[in-house]
């Protein structure tokens, strides 16, 4: 049994992290979705196919070992191999659904995630089963990337050679920390040595591109765990290095022992501390000759390592999600579908919609959705919105990026706007300055 997370006294600071997620994701925001715009996915996909927009798709496996105390993820810790197996076939029946409508008939996708959850939990048997399955639906054989999620623990030689034989290019490890301790008080599944035998069979089977995922700021991290945890990436050497500043959202388990403790500040470092761990990994990396190109990435070699599933979806790309709780975006309309497995599995079985909230977006909201996105890269070009939307973005966010100049945080080039480094540590938190007024009071 895991150790609860233990809650300290809040600390007197003044970026102290509080419950809640700073993060952002998409846009609109979430709680502008609603059911009334369901019917707008239907009409979507039953219209003709587009010419030219790039499509992906998103598989999202909602079933994990433990759950992590800082997850706020769908996810399952508790489900037969009976069970897991049903959610399969409903997520292939909702494939099929897809691949015959209008909207996608004859497309194929550009790029393909498994996400979760923890994909690598599924057995090789499942997982040799489901994609070959998924590849007569709806075949990808023209996808320019195929990225699969992997919790180190879950890991052997076998199942990795079965992941690459997927057809998997982007191997994604979510490592967090190489502590053990803060491993097991942060409620992850894995250890340190099951990292590190993990990537060595990786590196062995030859996969095109290796990211390791770290979280700075999880429960009980100190400035020396911190430096050791870069020291071991820098070891590793792997193709991309992706940081995420940790938050505490409402529905963790984090918040819940908080909120029975009547705690208002969350127990792990202020958001200062964080930025600097974050500041101190990129410099380090750069350093050993990677380059930082995004608010969470560092790859050792741009011209090659790509993320054609950020970048496609960042730019406007069809995503079609199936399985639980799963998010996709189609002509631009986003949606969710329903966020309990039995009520999925039965709605899928007995043929009713899957869908649980949409939003249908107009244009100037599909602009707004990629300039905020794009920020996160720590640049904007305003040849591409004046070509793609005719908006002049230095004219519409004038007072904003005066701003944003004035204080240091942007640099004016040469059709090019770019973050200082230490704007782009903070960007989540300046992208509210971009939300169109109707949502600001929601986010």
């Amino acid at each position: 049994m895991s150790k609860a997370p233990r809650i300290k006294a809040d600390r007197e600071t003044k970026d102290e992290t509080k419950a809640g997620s700073y993060f952002v994701s998409n846009y609109p925001p979430f709680a502008f979705w609603n059911d009334s715009d369901i019917q707008c996915v239907e009409s979507m996909v039953n219209s003709p196919k587009p010419s030219q927009r790039p499509l992906g798709l998103y598989y999202h496996v909602p079933f994990c070992r433990k759950r992590c105390h800082f997850c706020y993820f769908r996810v399952y810790t508790d489900k037969s191999t009976k069970e897991i197996r049903r959610y399969l076939a409903a997520t292939l029946k909702e494939l099929q659904a897809y691949a015959d409508s209008p909207y996608l008939q004859g497309r194929k996708p550009e790029f393909v995630y498994f996400g979760g959850g923890t994909p690598s939990s599924l057995s090789v048997k499942d997982l040799i089963s489901l994609t070959d399955e998924m590849k007569r639906i709806l075949p990808w054989d023209k996808a320019e990337e195929v990225t699969f999620e992997c919790e180190p623990g879950t890991l052997t030689e076998k199942k990795l050679e079965a992941i690459k034989n997927l057809g998997v290019t982007r191997l994604s490890l979510g490592i967090e920390n190489f502590k053990d301790h803060i491993l097991e008080i942060n409620g992850r599944a894995h250890r340190s040595e099951e990292v590190f035998k993990a990537y060595e069979f990786a590196r062995g089977l030859g996969f095109d591109n290796i990211n390791v995922d770290l979280i700075a700021g999880m429960l009980e991290e100190t400035d020396e765990n911190w430096s050791d945890c870069i020291d071991r990436v820098i070891d590793l050497s792997p193709d991309c290095v992706t940081i995420y500043q940790m938050e505490v959202p409402f529905n963790t388990g984090i918040y819940k022992t908080m909120k029975e403790q009547g705690s208002l500040t969350a127990p792990i470092a202020d958001w200062q501390t964080k930025r600097r761990w974050v500041n101190e990994a990129f410099e380090r990396l750069e350093a050993e000759g990677y380059t930082v190109t995004s608010a969470y990435t560092a790859v050792k070699n741009p011209e090659e390592t790509k993320f054609v599933y950020r970048d496609s979806l960042w730019t406007g790309a069809d995503m079609v999600a199936l399985g639980v709780a799963s998010f996709g975006h189609l002509g631009g309309i986003h949606y969710q579908n329903l966020t309990h497995l039995d009520q999925y599995c039965e709605s899928i079985e007995t043929g009713k919609p899957v869908v649980r909230r949409a939003l249908l977006t107009n244009e100037e909201e599909l602009f707004v959705r990629e300039i905020i996105l794009q920020w996160k890269l720590g640049r904007v070009y305003p040849s591409y919105f004046q070509e793609k939307f005719g908006i002049d973005v230095q004219e519409r966010y004038a007072e904003v990026f005066e701003a944003w100049e004035k204080a240091g945080d942007l640099e004016k080039r040469e059709d090019e706007l770019r973050l200082s480094r230490d704007a782009l540590l903070r960007v989540d938190s300046m992208l509210y300055d971009l939300f169109l007024p109707r949502h600001k009071d929601s986010a």
